[in-house]
């Protein structure tokens, strides 16, 4: 009886590892949050030079997003992210010829505030882990891929070898998915 538990056990949990390694070999394109000391601009130009995947631009096109925080904060950003594209612009409501005359054409009151963050928490760089680095399929919102790489400084120089050491082990590990493929 325990073997046999045993073994359902191990089918199990590797059956789990063949599923997530299959979703991180269904990944060719990928959108990069902000990340701390601009890490992921490092990392762009890592994963393109290294044809490992493309960066894209806009995250509607990527099959996963790297960031290096993921949590209600991120998910949130996501979900903004993936939202579907806000209708065409409606025309503004007329203003009584009264208040035309204060406030001079195509300027905002001083009162009202542009480009307000419903979650100003969501865009903060405070408090992000410090090396961990998370590529989060855009379709089930599991990580399918992670790594943790101590940041060793701030300077340029640092950030691209921290991208060059993150990009060898996602190479290596997407070795080992092809290999595992055939």
């Amino acid at each position: 009886m325990m073997v046999t538990m045993k073994r359902l056990l191990l089918i199990l949990l590797l059956s789990g590892a063949a599923l997530i390694a299959a979703e991180l070999g269904g990944v060719h394109s990928v959108y990069l949050l902000p990340m701390g000391n601009s890490l992921d601009q490092y990392l762009a130009i890592r994963l393109t030079s290294e044809h490992v995947f493309q960066v894209v631009t806009d995250p509607k096109l990527a099959d996963a997003v790297f960031t290096d925080r993921i949590g209600s904060a991120f998910e949130s950003k996501l979900a903004d992210l993936l939202a579907a594209s806000a209708p065409a612009a409606q025309p503004a409501p007329s203003q009584p010829a009264s208040s035309q005359a204060s406030s001079p054409s195509g300027s905002t009151p001083i009162t009202e505030t542009v480009n307000k963050l419903s979650n100003p928490a969501a865009n903060s760089s405070f408090g992000r882990g410090k090396g961990t680095i998370f590529l989060v399929d855009t379709k089930s919102k599991q990580v399918v891929w992670s790594f943790y790489e101590p940041p060793k400084g701030g300077t340029g120089q640092q950030l691209d070898k921290g991208a060059l050491e993150i990009v060898s082990h996602l190479k290596r590990d997407l070795k080992g998915v092809d290999g595992a493929k055939q």
